[in-house]
């Protein structure tokens, strides 16, 4: 039965849950935040530190013999690649009689294509002048490049066609010599073979005519071409406004903070698996919240309502320490002071029905080594707990942080109230908790939760905690009933421990303006 409860258990429980993922990562809302504020300062100060170099611009109207209107901008990526190499660098480097190696040059510019036949050529220097003339050498540059490129291959074309042209003339020649000897026969073949020869003939001159006009035509269009690629917006400057620049790097810094701590925050939260919810908390401890309290004293206008919360919590351990005929100890987990505050007022309340020593075995003796205050209980240290009389009603202060010593925890009490922190314990070491707790037969009477996330409406109350980690408290009943410890295993083994609902004390104080329940 049990082995059945706990698959059903494993399987219903989600992979990641997204709630106490979220509830994390806001209350690291300080680490993400610092690093979202360092991002901003860091771009901040990249701006002021590390100002851009001068920088000119300049643009070129580029012709194409391909020019189409549908052209999705090959043409002028090609161009802005050319732009890039080593043979226009170097060709700009002439112009500026500079001693730079094109490959070093080549770093300093940029060439984008604004559109389907214009380029924009972007050149940084050492100062303002230094960068008008390196943009106007590379946009001269680039210039007599293509105008060269359009030439030859102008040139060319212009060629093929006269070569083609006078291979063609060379033809006609043999078909005139062919007529001129096939004039003097005669006879029926002569005649046939005379009309092809003046067929061929006509052909090619025809054809020779049309090899001329298309070479003519090649060479015509050059100058269009050349004419029509040139600088259209001179060398300038571009003018950096530092304010703008610093509030655009300090945006993005800004954001790639905010990111970065969001995403360091949320994988921590998932490595780490420390349990911030009511609900999952109560799981891994295997007994029920009963009250919560704020980590800090909170704001003025919740002081009223933190008090009162602490007044009630108070009273209902009061109630349960003077109804026990078993020592009471209080068990911290990552929130020793807290646990000190609360032991001192329930030491406090304990000591109108008789006297009360508190046993200190927090690490530290934070309670014993302080300064007593008029009205305040005894306070002893853990080595002298054995000193104390059994007519005063002992109340136990321990921790169960790593490195418990957990056989001493049973002489600070056999019945204990666990405080602790939110997502300050691991779920392994909860766990760890309940189980150690269990085998020193030490019941957990509830949980009270230091600095919850104000927002969490999980339910933190186990109607059936026996069946997680409180086998002492059903041993110790078993015992009180006669059975002994056999017969309080045998029932857990067979199914038939009936359950039981732990108290269910609520003192709720969030860090907002919620009402406390």
């Amino acid at each position: 039965m049990t082995t059945s409860t706990t698959s059903q258990s494993s399987a219903a429980a989600p992979l990641l849950d997204l709630q106490a993922l979220v509830v994390a990562v806001r209350r690291r809302r300080r680490f993400w935040g610092s690093v979202a504020l360092l991002g901003l300062l860091v771009g901040a100060a990249v701006a002021v530190l590390l100002p851009p170099p001068p920088t000119a611009v300049t643009e070129v109207l580029v012709a194409h013999q391909e020019d189409q209107p549908n052209d999705p901008g090959t043409l002028i990526r090609t161009d802005a690649a050319l732009l890039h190499t080593t043979r226009i660098a170097g060709e700009a480097l002439k112009l500026l009689d500079s001693p730079e190696k094109p490959e070093d040059f080549m770093r300093d510019y940029e060439g984008i294509g604004l559109t389907n036949n214009l380029l924009r050529i972007t050149a940084t220097g050492d100062s303002d002048a230094q960068a008008v003339a390196r943009a106007k050498a590379l946009a001269d540059a680039f210039v007599a490049d293509h105008v060269r490129r359009i030439q030859e291959a102008a040139n060319a074309e212009a060629k093929a066609l006269l070569d083609q042209r006078d291979r063609m003339r060379g033809e006609l020649e043999q078909v005139n010599k062919a007529i001129g000897d096939g004039s003097s026969q005669s006879g029926q073949k002569a005649s046939a073979n005379l009309e092809s020869l003046f067929a061929r003939r006509a052909e090619l001159t025809s054809r020779i005519s049309d090899f001329g006009q298309r070479a003519a035509e090649a060479r015509i269009g050059t100058p269009q071409l050349v004419a029509g690629t040139q600088i259209v917006d001179a060398p300038r400057t571009v003018r950096h406004s530092l304010p703008r620049t610093a509030a655009t790097d300090a945006a993005i810094g800004l954001v790639l903070g905010l990111v970065l701590g969001l995403a360091v925050a949320a994988v921590g939260t998932v490595v780490a698996d420390r349990p911030v919810l009511r609900r999952d908390i109560a799981a891994n401890l295997g007994a029920s919240v009963i009250a919560e309290l704020p980590r800090r004293s909170g704001r003025l206008w919740q002081r009223r309502r933190i008090r009162a919360a602490r007044e009630r919590l108070t009273a209902s351990l009061a109630r349960t320490a003077r109804g026990s005929a078993e020592p009471v100890s209080l068990l911290e987990l990552g929130c020793a002071r807290s646990t000190s505050v609360i032991a001192l007022d329930l030491a406090r309340a304990l000591a109108a029905g008789g006297p009360v020593v508190v046993i200190d075995g927090l690490p530290g003796l934070q309670l014993a080594d302080r300064r007593p205050k008029p009205g305040d209980p005894t306070v002893v240290s853990g080595e002298r707990a054995a000193a104390v009389s059994h007519q005063e009603r002992r109340l136990g202060v321990g921790s169960v942080a790593p490195g418990t010593a957990w056989t001493d925890l049973q002489y600070l009490g056999t019945q204990t109230v666990l405080v602790v922190r939110a997502g300050h314990g691991s779920a392994a070491w909860l766990h760890t908790v309940a189980r150690q707790l269990a085998d020193q037969r030490i019941w957990v009477i509830g949980v009270v939760l230091i600095d919850p996330d104000p927002r969490d409406r999980t339910d933190g109350t186990l109607w059936d905690g026996l069946h997680t980690a409180l086998r002492g408290h059903s041993e110790r009943q078993a015992r009180q009933n006669g059975g002994g410890t056999s017969h309080a295993v045998q029932a857990v083994g067979e199914g038939r421990r009936q359950p039981e609902r732990l108290p269910t004390w609520a003192a709720r104080v969030p860090d907002s303006d919620q009402e406390a329940r």
